[in-house]
């Protein structure tokens, strides 16, 4: 599909065929972290430094994912989420479709799995809700996937 191809060349170098792809989602899950209170200047200095792409949740997307200047740089939306205020905070949900990252302009979408004990289980429902609607939209998936312990 040419459209996962231009999308995958978006979040990757074409002439090696590797990535630097910075985590960016964490305030989601921990709040405020010091360093990135100004997201749009952060996104420029990783996309200046050599970073392929970066991955935000929706939130992100939505405030600083089109910055209209700067180099250009991949944009990965996570989909599931937690955060460190809930009583199991790996205890991943799902917090954006495949169809509204690919709204706000995603060139991938990443999901995050904790493997581990029967409880964890119910982490991979997202995985097998949103996965297979990534693939008839032409669209690039990425799966995070963690052994124990968190």
């Amino acid at each position: 599909m040419i459209g996962k191809a231009i999308r995958l060349e978006r979040i990757m170098n074409r002439n090696t065929g590797r990535s630097v792809i910075i985590p960016m989602d964490h305030g989601f899950s921990l709040g405020q972290i010091y360093g990135l209170h100004d997201m749009p200047k952060v996104i420029s200095a990783v996309s200046e430094g050599g970073a392929n792409a970066i991955v935000l949740h929706k939130g992100g997307m939505v405030r600083h994912g089109h910055r209209k200047a700067g180099p250009d740089i991949g944009l990965i939306v996570h989909l599931s989420a937690s955060t460190s205020l809930n009583p199991d905070p790996n205890d991943k949900v799902s917090v954006c479709s495949v169809e509204e990252a690919i709204s706000l302009g995603a060139d991938c979408v990443s999901i995050h799995i904790n493997l581990g004990p029967p409880e964890r289980v119910k982490d991979d429902r997202g995985g097998r809700r949103h996965i297979p609607a990534v693939h008839p939209l032409g669209h690039a998936a990425a799966r995070h996937d963690l052994p124990p312990p968190w």
